[in-house]
Order: structure tokens, then C-alpha cells, then sequence
């Protein structure tokens, strides 16, 4: 059995070296020249945890090949994934281009009867209008089966969860398309991977579900870090109190600056517009308010920022920011909440300069505007506010103590909840965080303001503890909170 993977992006690449490492000879097909020579010299272009060895070795090996045309593909392959784009289009709704695109191209050319598997997130109904389009190109005595496997990648971890996958999904219609799909994943099935066999509408769903899920608990958990923000309770420790419960979990109850990428964005919004298409927009009409919890969340760091340099009318003032990437141990910019507040800062006239472990290509390439520099402390030069935006573990070690002596303020505001207050408030920093009870405070007013505002400027900022906000008193229960230490 022979494979092939119509398009090389992300899911594309990771797939095809994924297959290659289960032993299978396959060809990735890419319709940008480009990218099919740098994969097919072994190079991958962007940035993904142990895929660069695993595809180099594959190539090295004769195993993986990479080229453009789909008239090869077709000739080559038993099985053949479809890991193109499905970008969102008018009114959110999925862009289906790319995918009509590569069966236009694929079909027409085949050779044998073989499996079409969809890969990618779609619209409910999508499988079904691709088999009538199949049937209308197919040659001639040629059968075509056409089968969904939903991917469930995380960035950071997709070589992982392309062997070894938490589940996999398989929407069929015949026996030999099951068949097919089990000999494909053979090893990750024996490994104990569980198997859901299930028709092509419940398989196209299932992802869009997932994330909208995953979506809802992110912004429930920040709607409870609001009112913690209100009332000195603390998030975290809500969360950690919550995750203890077996029915809800721990995982996706981070409070912060909100989720972003090229998933969760996209799919919440493509599975509102679908479900509005087929008239039932009012069932999923909560999560139009997931949504907004979100994008809110964003505008209350843009709003505190904004606040601490003089106000949203007249900043003054240079803010350090610490992640562009929307996560972790991914270069990957869409829809980034880091980068959309230092996009948000700058456009208010702040001085903004960003440093990302790596994703500073890809953000300097959609945000030109923004000034980049080479290492965290490059970034915080001068800065009077210090923005924490993306939990990367190498901002978890940096050191407090030095950052102050190049920083010109004292205020950072983890966004993220992820760093350990105790270091930078030893450190003589303002230590903020979203939903999270922090003590002690400093009594720190607008840093960098004009001459002759009322703001005092970042030498005025007195070393005095303070409650967690100017709202009423905590209570000496919730001042317990720089004892206690969270328990696993």
C-alpha cells in the first residue's frame, strides 16, 4: 500500500512524515513549488518539535518524496489524504477552494481503484458533496471510495499525536474503506490507540466539536478569572478546585489571555455559520459568546496597558512584550492573541518591541510595524511595562533580578498566569495577573506620562503593599493566598 498527502502545510507535512515513519513509501504533493523543494531537500518551514529529523531521515531513506503534481499522485498511490487549507471565508463560514481544487486535479488521473480520505476540518455536509463530485470525475471503471479521518494534532506535539493518536476517527461507508484506514494505522491501533467507526457527517463533526469544546472551557475559566478580578478571589486556585472533579478536569482551565492559532478561531466560527446555514444558528448561539470572551480578553491587557502609560488618549511609554506565537513550541502567528495586543499597542502609539523563541518570522512577515528583537532582554530595554503573552517555558526561567536593572519600569502583567510571582516580586517588580490574587501589590500609577500630567512617571512608583485591586478588602481568608501552595 502507497500513500499520498495532497497538500504539505502543517497537517500535510507532519502527516506525510507520520506515514512514512509507520513504514509506508509515500508522496506529499504541493501546489507551491517552493515549499515542495525545501520538504523534499528535507528542510521544514515552520517551526514543529522532532518533525525536522523525522522528515530529513525519511527523505534520506527513499521512504518520503515531495513534488506538485497531482497526475503522479494519482499514478503512485493506493491511498490518498487530503491535508489542503479550509481557510475561513465570508461571514466565517469554511473556504472549500483548495479542497475541490485537489479532486479536480486528482480524480480525473486515476489509475486504480483506491481511498480518498478527508483530512481536513470541514463543514458538516462536505463529504457527502464530495462523493457526488468523485462520482462525476472518476474514470471509467475506476472505484473511489471516500472516507473522513479528523485530525486532532496539538502544535508542539504533532509527531506525537500522528503515532501515537489519543483516538482515531473513522467516517466510512464500506467495509474496504474500514479495512483500508485499519491497515494504515495498524501500529498506532496495536499500540492501543481506540478506534470510533462512525458515517461521514458524525467524522466531519467530531473535530469541529472538540474544538468547540476545548473553546468553551478556555472561555469559561476567563469569565470566572473576571469576576475573581472583581471580588479578590483567585482563578487558579478555583481552577485547580474545579480540575479535581473527574466530570470537568483540569486541562483548558487556564485562565488568561485567551486561546487563538489556526484551529479554534476558525472552527468555532465555521461551525456558527454552518449551523446558522442549515437553520439551527440558535442552538449553537452560546458560542457567538464564547467568542466574545475571548476577543475580550485581549482588550483588557490593550486596556490596563494603555492605562499604566497615561491612557488610551495620550500613552507615553515603551512596553516589552514576552511571545508572538499563539502558543508554545510553535512558530504559528494566525489569529495570535500576543500579537494581535502589540498590534493593538502600537496602533494607540506605543513603543512596542516583541521577542519570541520563535516565531519571529513569521510575525515580523504579518506585523512589520512592530520592532523584533533577539533575546528578552533586548525586548524589556527601556520598557516601563513588561507584557507576558505566551507561555513559552524559557520565560518561566528568566531572571527577575537582572531583567529589572534593563528595564526602565517595573510593572509586568502575566497574561498568562504561568509565571511564579514569588522571583519577581523579590525582584522589586509590580507583578499583575488576570483573575489571579497576587500579593503584595505596589501602588503603581501611570509610568511614562507626559510632563505635567497627573500620573506620577515610573521614578514616582512607591514600594507599598496594597490590595490585589482598588475594590473592596479582601478578606483575611483570601490574604492567606501568599501562603498557601498548591497541591497537585
Amino acid at each position: 500500500m502507497r500513500i499520498s498527502v495532497i497538500g504539505t502545510g502543517y497537517l500535510g507535512a507532519t502527516h506525510a512524515a507520520g506515514m512514512a515513519e509507520l513504514g509506508f513509501d509515500v508522496l506529499g504533493v504541493d501546489n507551491d513549488p517552493a515549499k515542495a523543494a525545501a520538504l523534499s531537500a528535507g528542510r521544514v518551514p515552520f517551526h514543529e518539535p522532532g518533525l525536522p529529523d523525522l522528515l530529513a531521515g525519511h527523505v534520506a531513506d527513499g521512504r518520503l518524496r515531495f513534488g506538485t503534481s497531482l497526475v503522479a499522485a494519482a499514478e503512485f498511490a493506493d491511498v490518498h489524504f487530503l491535508c489542503v487549507g479550509t481557510p475561513p471565508g465570508v461571514n466565517g463560514a469554511a473556504d472549500l477552494s483548495q479542497l475541490y481544487s485537489a479532486l479536480d486535479g486528482l480524480v480525473p488521473h486515476l489509475t486504480r481503484n483506491c481511498l480518498i480520505v478527508g483530512k481536513s476540518t470541514v463543514p458538516v455536509g462536505t463529504a457527502e458533496a464530495l462523493t457526488a463530485r468523485i462520482a462525476e470525475l472518476a474514470p471509467e471503471g475506476i472505484s473511489v471510495d471516500l472516507a473522513w479521518n479528523p485530525e486532532f494534532l496539538r502544535e508542539g506535539h504533532a509527531v506525537h499525536d500522528t503515532l501515537h493518536p489519543n483516538r482515531l476517527v473513522f467516517g466510512v461507508t464500506t467495509p474496504d474503506a474500514e479495512w483500508a484506514l485499519r491497515q494504515v494505522y495498524a501500529t498506532p491501533i496495536a499500540g492501543g490507540s481506540p478506534v470510533v467507526i462512525t458515517n461521514l457527517p458524525t467524522a466531519e463533526l467530531i473535530k469541529v466539536s472538540a474544538n468547540a469544546f476545548l473553546a468553551t472551557k478556555i472561555s469559561f475559566i476567563n469569565a470566572m478569572a473576571e469576576l475573581c478580578d472583581l471580588t479578590g478571589a483567585d482563578v487558579t486556585l478555583l481552577a485547580d478546585a474545579l480540575g479535581h472533579d473527574d466530570r470537568i478536569g483540569r486541562k483548558f482551565l487556564g485562565a488568561g489571555l485567551g486561546y487563538g492559532g489556526g484551529c479554534l478561531p476558525k472552527d468555532v466560527r465555521a461551525l456558527i455559520a454552518r449551523a446558522t446555514e442549515l437553520g439551527a444558528g440558535e442552538s449553537v448561539a452560546f458560542l457567538r459568546d464564547v467568542d466574545a470572551v475571548n476577543l475580550r480578553r485581549r482588550e483588557r491587557v490593550v486596556r490596563e496597558t494603555l492605562e499604566l502609560l497615561g491612557g488610551e488618549h495620550r500613552p507615553v511609554g515603551r512596553v516589552g512584550i514576552l511571545g508572538a506565537a499563539f502558543k508554545p513550541l510553535s512558530d504559528d502567528v494566525r489569529d495570535s492573541p500576543a500579537l494581535d495586543v502589540a498590534r493593538r499597542l502600537h496602533a494607540a502609539g506605543v513603543e512596542v518591541t516583541v521577542f519570541d523563541p520563535a516565531a519571529t518570522g513569521p510575525a515580523r512577515a504579518v506585523a512589520p510595524q512592530l520592532v523584533f528583537a533577539a533575546t528578552p532582554a533586548a525586548a524589556l530595554h527601556e520598557a516601563d511595562v513588561v507584557l507576558h503573552l505566551t507561555e513559552w517555558r524559557e520565560f518561566r526561567e528568566l531572571d527577575p533580578g537582572f531583567l529589572r536593572t534593563v528595564a526602565r519600569g517595573r510593572v509586568i502583567i502575566d497574561a498568562r498566569n504561568t509565571l511564579d510571582p514569588e522571583p519577581w516580586l523579590a525582584a522589586g517588580w509590580d507583578f499583575r495577573a488576570l483573575g489571579r490574587l497576587v500579593e503584595p501589590r505596589t501602588a503603581a500609577g501611570a509610568v511614562g506620562a507626559p510632563a505635567g500630567s497627573s500620573y506620577p512617571g515610573p521614578t514616582a512608583i512607591r514600594d507599598v503593599a496594597e490590595p490585589a485591586r482598588a475594590l473592596p478588602q479582601p478578606s483575611p481568608l483570601t490574604r492567606l493566598r501568599a501562603r498557601v501552595r498548591r497541591t497537585a
